[in-house]
């Protein structure tokens, strides 16, 4: 199988720099990457490929012998591409997108110090508590960083020594033929240091688990959904490292009344039969706890829409409101009375095409059907 040109398969020129390559193997591999490609043959090869041709080009002098010789320098068991025995793609993978990896896979830093991990809360509230927003407190379960060692992970007194195998580079090569492939150094795990006399407290990781408390502004209209982001209020690096920031995902309870579409509000009323023959009025509380009158026009049938301009959900970070939507059903007498069983008779026989004229409409058009089927 042909193997296409590696400065091709990233889309740079030859004379492309560092930067350049690593901008472009960031794009393709977002792009091409399994798990936005499941079950997804051509995209796993295109990504396998990508990634074989960043690995080589970004080490300078695999990419001279490529430059000079091509794909024939990295045959005949020569290193180079995915079996070289370097780093592999979980190591380019986490050159490129360690920093918006968070948690252990996070980039490490200096002084083996690693960013913390993101965490999630999943907070419930109620409509209304979306209608007028609030400040909650909510307690969360985190690491911190360790008061004892001030998170650099040592006893005090003691600091971090420099590893003795890597120098404190928190990586280390290898020769393999005319080539050295780097590794994390299996010593110090990448951090670059080692710590002989470990703080008691934390063990060395440097954090301590604890339990904070801490207050989340709800705005006003928030939907279902909806995520908000605390920075730095997730878990504590390691060693000093940088904190994970904290998301809190929203969830609004179903309401007993009212159902929410975006910024509008829709409840359905039941009312009497006559109601909706002869008209009337009725009050309705609000999600602003006001009443509203509501006027119901004479001869409403069912599923009718009476709208309340201005009574819905404020609209998320501006002075709008959606309206309230009043989808009307009609019900049914019930358990009459024997009075009540006579007027509704008389009706019935003084009833004409005038006063049900859907009902009369739909069962001519009926009778007219049947007739179509018996001729």
């Amino acid at each position: 199988m042909v193997k296409v040109d590696f400065y091709e398969t990233l889309g740079v020129a030859r004379g492309a720099d560092e930067k350049e390559l690593k901008s472009a193997y960031r794009k393709l591999a977002m792009k091409f990457h399994p798990d936005k490609n499941p079950d997804n043959a051509d995209a796993e090869h295109k990504f396998k490929e990508i990634s074989e041709a960043y690995e080589t080009l970004k080490d300078p002098q695999k990419r001279a012998a490529y430059d000079r010789f091509g794909h024939a320098a990295f045959e005949q068991g020569g290193p180079g591409g995915m079996g070289g025995g370097g780093g592999g793609f979980s190591d380019i993978f986490e050159d490129i997108f360690g920093e918006m990896m968070g948690g252990r896979g996070g980039r490490r830093s200096a002084g083996g110090r690693e960013r913390g991990a993101d965490l999630r809360y999943n907070m419930e509230i109620s409509l209304e508590e979306a209608y007028e927003g609030k400040t909650a407190q909510i307690r969360v379960p985190t690491s911190i960083t360790c008061d004892v060692c001030s998170g650099s992970g040592a006893k005090p007194g003691t600091q971090p020594t420099t590893c003795a195998t890597c120098g404190g580079a928190g990586r280390v090569r290898a020769a393999q033929g005319f080539f050295s492939v780097e590794r994390t150094c299996p010593t110090c795990h990448g951090r670059g240091q080692t710590i002989t006399d470990p703080c008691t407290k934390c063990a060395g990781q440097g954090r301590v688990t604890e339990e904070r408390s801490l207050s989340v502004n709800i705005p006003a209209g928030i939907e279902d959904g909806t995520r908000i982001r605390l920075t730095g209020e997730g878990e504590a690096g390691m060693r000093g490292g940088p904190s994970g920031d904290l998301y809190i995902f929203l969830s609004v309870r179903p309401h007993a009344v009212f159902q929410r579409e975006g910024a509008d509000l829709y409840c359905s009323v039941p009312i009497s039969m006559t109601s909706a023959a002869l008209g009337g009025k009725f009050e309705i509380t609000t999600m602003d706890g006001a009443r509203s009158r509501v006027a119901v026009p004479e001869g409403t049938q069912p599923g009718k829409e009476l709208r309340l301009r201005g009574k819905g959900m404020p609209v998320l970070r501006s002075a709008q409101f959606g309206d309230l939507y009043i989808r009307i059903t009609i019900e049914t007498p019930q358990k009459l009375s024997k009075r009540q069983r006579e007027l509704l008779t008389e009706f019935q026989e003084l009833s004409s095409k005038e006063t049900s004229p859907e009902s009369t409409g739909f069962f001519s058009r009926m009778k007219g059907f049947f007739h179509t089927l018996t001729d």
